[in-house]
Formats: structure tokens, sequence, C-alpha cells
């Protein structure tokens, strides 16, 4: 039975965190209870106070009283606040200690779940879930390239049918992605790990299999990236932190277990930012292929510089806010942030349990289709996933759809869309929240903080990449109140019901970096897929010219399970164009763009800027 517990000894639990943090030290002890509450691991103990003269009492009142007052709840009189203080040390501080125990021992929130589960879902029925396998069109008639270079640019369906039709074997592909992720990453920073004995296991695998008329797929034999948050086995997982930098984890993740189920071969860990944070990690910063003066954002900071470098075929990253959309945008990839729940993360290093999600980094939307078809599904190990039921993005009858676009759409995107026959329409997304910004951020930094209380109260905060980054966030954290914690998810909910009522298309068109509309789809667990549209110059080219590019690309938005949508879409629109086929510019470097490569003869031209 569940023992009722006094009202009168609740408090708001961080509110009660930060006031100890605030204060200066209380005066009081602890001691073992002769009455009272009790408590599993060590719990037979309560914080009692000290004997303590009424100056005393009254000037610690008065510092709890000054510290309510960030958390904008500075209403309560002194034996109101008195009772709170004597509630704290002997109830919530106890069992903050005991709690942390049991779960908070170790940092990355890999074990140990929140039961709070989201649930993306627009349907009050949910369509049921069909196990089938995507109906994608094989490619016949594919011939090898005679330059690795070529060859490297494929995309993964072109791989795969050289790979079945025995052109190329696995190990030789493995061999030249590892050769160019090695030539390339000292220029762009985004290898962290290569797993090169792996790769060979699993291509000589993939290769053995096929001799034996055993073909698993579009993906036998492909090699690929994983962002290294993702757990895999002898490997460094090193969430792109000096404080974790040699942590081997023995845990496969799902995903991986996935890609492997697939036939995929694991070439390399690729860059996180530091604790999945923008660009920066604990070697260095991760630049963007298209021009390597700026970087390539973050946090799937390798992924999508690996993928736009022709350095892997495809790489798996991860999104909280943003961190598949930017990079993708700056690298100029096509890239998808699946609806949240569709690709399970156990093993997986987490910010939010309630905004994470895993996606590819791919040459184009029929490779993203194929990638998503391999890894989404039920992941027993991860509550907040779900057999999502898409349907086939292939069959997807495109004429038969209303997309809207809104004003900030690249409209070829729109002029092509219109010339297949789909039905575009201008559109505006409207709802009454104004802090969708602010609920993102409380959401994510509070979470976050429970997956990395252990580091932040070793000091480890003191070490990280960046100071203006996480360590300012997760302190700030600290003032947040449970109760607004909770305020901020109860409007939350409004969000998303506004925006399904509002969601009158079958899909739209946007800019996918706009930080506000980031933070929205975040929120209610919007699918949406990057796909690159063109290109402009740079500002300030250096003299004597440059082949460096700023890459165009928008987004294409489906409601929660609806991903076949905007995969079907951007499909049509990359079947008419050829944006997403460019190779950026790293072995043609302006006279200005010298960057020393250990080994590689530099390709210096002479000419002009081009517009």
């Amino acid at each position: 039975m569940c023992r009722r517990l006094r009202p009168r000894r609740v408090v708001s639990v961080p509110i009660i965190l930060l006031t100890a943090a605030l204060c200066s030290p209380p005066t009081w002890r602890s001691l073992p209870a002769a009455t009272g509450h009790h408590f599993a691991m060590d719990s037979r103990q309560t914080l009692q106070v000290e004997d303590t003269t009424s100056e005393e009492n009254d000037s610690e009142v008065s510092r709890v009283k000054d510290a309510l007052k960030y958390f904008d709840a500075n209403f309560f009189n002194d034996s109101k606040v008195k009772e709170m203080m004597k509630g704290a040390k002997e109830f919530n501080i106890p069992v903050f200690r005991a709690n942390r125990r049991l779960v908070a021992s170790e940092d990355g929130g890999l074990h140990n779940p929140s039961v709070l589960l989201f649930n993306s879902s627009w349907g009050s029925n949910e369509a049921p879930y069909n196990n089938r396998k995507f109906n994608y069109s094989p490619l016949y008639g594919i011939k090898r390239p005679s330059s690795e270079e070529d060859i490297a640019f494929m995309s993964v369906l072109e791989l795969g049918e050289l790979i079945r039709t025995k052109q190329i074997t696995s190990c030789e592909l493995t061999d030249i992605f590892l050769r160019r992720l090695k030539r390339y990453n000292h220029v762009l920073e985004a290898v962290i790990s290569f797993t090169e004995e792996l790769a060979r296991s699993q291509a000589r695998k993939a290769d053995e299999l096929l001799a034996q008329g055993t073909y698993l797929g579009p993906l036998h034999g492909i090699p690929y990236g994983l962002k290294d948050i993702i757990a895999v086995p002898h490997y460094r997982t090193t969430w792109g932190s000096k404080t974790f930098k040699d942590q081997i984890l023995d845990i496969e993740a799902w995903v991986y277990k996935r890609l492997k189920s697939a036939g995929a071969v694991l070439v390399a860990k690729l860059v996180s930012g530091s604790l999945a944070y923008d660009d920066i990690w604990f070697g260095g910063r991760t630049r963007n292929p298209w021009n390597i003066a700026e970087f390539s954002t973050g946090s799937s900071a390798g992924p999508a510089a690996s993928t736009s470098a022709g350095m892997v075929p495809f790489a798996i990253g991860s999104e909280t806010a943003g961190s598949i959309t930017y990079p993708a945008a700056r690298c100029g990839v096509t890239s998808l942030r699946p609806t949240f729940g569709t690709v399970g993360r156990s093993g997986v290093m987490s910010i939010s349990e309630s905004l994470d999600k895993l996606g590819p980094f791919c040459r184009s939307a029929t490779d993203c289709a194929l990638i998503i078809d391999a890894i989404r599904g039920k992941d027993p190990d991860d509550p907040s996933s779900r057999n999502v039921p898409l349907e086939d993005p292939f069959q997807v009858d495109i004429k038969k759809l209303t997309v809207g676009y809104l004003e900030d759409a690249e409209m070829e995107v729109v002029h092509v869309l219109s010339s297949k026959g789909v039905n575009c329409v201008p559109f505006k997304l409207n709802y009454t929240v104004e802090s969708v910004q602010a609920i993102l951020n409380f959401t994510m930094d509070v979470d976050m903080l429970s997956h990395f209380d252990k580091w932040q109260r070793s000091g480890h905060d003191d070490e990280y990449e960046a100071q203006d980054q996480w360590p300012v966030e997760l302190r700030r954290a600290r003032l947040i109140p449970a109760v607004d914690y909770l305020q901020a998810q109860r409007v939350r909910g409004k969000l998303i019901k506004e925006v399904r009522e509002s969601f009158t298309v079958d899909a739209f068109i946007g800019n996918a970096t706009d930080w506000e509309r980031v933070c929205m789809g975040n929120l209610v667990g919007m699918p949406v897929i990057v796909v690159p549209t063109g290109f402009k110059s740079i500002e300030d080219p250096p003299k004597g010219g440059t082949w460096r590019r700023t890459t165009i690309t928008t987004g294409i938005y489906a409601p929660p399970d609806h991903d076949h949508i905007a995969l079907a879409l951007a499909m049509a629109y990359q079947s008419a164009t050829n944006h997403h086929k460019q190779r950026p510019p790293i072995d043609d470097l302006g006279p200005n763009d010298l960057v020393p490569i250990p080994g590689m003869k530099l390709l210096v031209h002479d000419f002009a800027a081009m517009d």
C-alpha cells in the first residue's frame, strides 16, 4: 500500500534544491530518525535542524525568501517559509539523495528512462501498423564508374545495385570510403573514431552472404557512419566531450542493431558537438565542405559534413532542437527528421526523452526513405518509441495532395511540384502560443540536467568545450521549479492542439532553419525533410576567386506519422532537379583556400569568382 504523506511536508523540489544552493551552509545535520519517514537505501536517516538562535533562524528565513525571488515565488510569509524549510530538510532532500543514488549515478541518460512519455500521434484512432517494407523500384543497368570519386558520390540505391550485381564488393567499397574518410578528415574534422577492423569484418560477411545467394536488401554491404552519441561495443562513445573522450560502452544501440541486420557496414563514429550541442567538440570544430572557412553547425556535425563530402554514402544523426536540420542545410545534404518515436533510441545519449530523434543524412530523399525503412520500429528498451504506421512513400499519389507554401518557401520547389500535378496553395500555420522557444528551452534544459546531474555536481561543466553553451543553460535549469516545468508542458499541449487544428493541408513547404519553426516542429514531433535547392555566392569571397558556395535548402513538413508524404514530395522534386547531386569543392580550392593536407597535393586553380 502507498503510505499517505502529510501535505504540509511537500514542497516544490527544484525550489528547495536551488534554495540550498543559494543560501549559506544551513545549520542542520544528519541523524538517525526515531520517527517520521523512512526511505530505501540508507533511508533511515532524516535531516534535523540543530538548535539555533532566533536570530540565526530569522537570517536563514530571509535568505530563503531572497532565493525564492528567482523562482517568481516570493509570496510566502515567514511562518510558511519556516514550514517549507523544515519540510525540505526532513523530507525533500533525503528523497532527492535517494533518487540520485538510484538513477543518477551515471551520466548520459542511457538507463532508467522516464515514465512520463510523449506520444506525437495526432490520431485518436491510430492507424494499424504495417510491418511491410517499402516497395522501392530497383535500378537496372547501373554500371560501375571508372573513378573512385564518381563511386563515392553515388546514391545508396545505386551502390546497392553495384553490390547486388557483383560489379563491386563490399570490401572494395569499404576501402574506398575509409580512404576518403582519412583523406579529408584533416580538413573537415568530422571523424572521432575509425571503426576499420569492424568495417572490414562486416564487409567480408556481406560479401560471403552474397556469394552464398543471400541478399539482405538495398543496404547490403553499404558503408555508413554513426554520430558519436550512439553506442557501439569495443569503440569509444565520447559524446564529443573531453570528459567522456575515453568512454567505451558495452552497449549495442538499437539503431546500430537495425543497420547491422540490414547488412550495412559501419566505417566511422562521426563528430557530435560536445554533449550534442553545436559543432565544437574535444578535438576541434567540424567544417562545412562547401565552404571550409565556415563551420558545419551541429550537433550532427560529422554526419552532415561526411555525407556532403562523399566520405560516407549515408550517416545517422540526431535532433533535439535543430541538430539535423541546421547541419543538413549548412552542408547541403538531404536529411530527414522523422516523427518523434519512429526510431528507437536505446544506447544513445539522451538530452530530452520527449524531444530526441534519430534520422538519416543522405544524398537523396530516396536514400532517406530506404534508411528510415531499415531503422524504424518499436525498440523494446525505449518506451517512447512506436511502430509508427508509415505508409509506403514510393506508392504515394502526389497528384491527390494539397501542399501549402509559406512566405519563406523556396518557390522553385513549389513550381516543380505544381508541374507534377500537386495542388500548391499559399499557407500559414497559426497558433496563439507565444512562448514556443522558451518552452523548448525549459524542456530541453531540465531534461538534460537530469541526465547530467552527476556531471554538473562534479564540476565537469567547468571543463566544457564552449562555456557559453551547456554550462550556462544547465546552471539556469536549476532555477526552473517543477511546477513551472509542468506548466510549460501544459502549454506545449495547447500548442500541439492549435497546430493540429491549423494544419489543413497534407504538407507544407518552408524554411528548414527558422528557429521558431524548429522549436515548434520539435515540440509537436513533426517530421521534416531538408532538400538542397541551389547555391549562392559566399559573402566577402577571397581575392583571386573561390569555388566556395553557400547552399540553399528548404524543408517539406508533414503531420506526425506522415513522413511518407514529405518523402514522396521530396523524391518528386529531386526527380526533376539535380541540386542534391552537386559535389562540394574540397578538391578544387581557390588560390586563397589553402588548407594543409598531409600526403595530399592541393589542387590550385586560377579563376575569377563565379556567380
